[in-house]
């Protein structure tokens, strides 16, 4: 929390108030729920969990939770790199899935709403 969070839920509990405020962050990082959820979306056979389809899906939610902690967080450069390796990682696994098999590139692009 930042400070004006905790000043603001001291502040509430001595009223008595819950301190479910403006300050509760709607974005979680990536949980071991939502990663399942992922991999059982997008994985090709039963016991698959590194496709390249999985691990570009959980890349791509990761990039988008911190392309929205950058909104509010500009000058976290520090992370900023953290998300540079990612898209760079998601576009080696896009690359090698393009010269692989062209058809589950398309299906994953178009799945993931990634290229316009």
């Amino acid at each position: 929390m930042t400070r004006a969070c905790l000043a603001e839920s001291s502040d509430k509990s001595e009223g008595g108030e819950s301190d479910t405020g403006p300050c509760v962050e709607e974005l979680v990082a990536l949980t071991k729920d939502k990663k399942t959820a992922l991999i059982g979306e997008y994985k090709t056979h039963d016991n698959d969990t590194g496709s390249p389809e999985v691990q570009v899906a959980i890349l791509s939610e990761r990039i988008t939770y911190l392309t929205e902690h950058f909104k509010s967080h500009a000058k976290d450069h520090h992370s900023r790199r953290g998300l540079l390796k990612l898209v760079g990682q998601r576009r080696r696994l896009l690359d090698y899935l393009k010269s692989k098999d062209s058809d589950r590139y398309a299906e994953v692009i178009k799945r993931l709403g990634i290229r316009k």
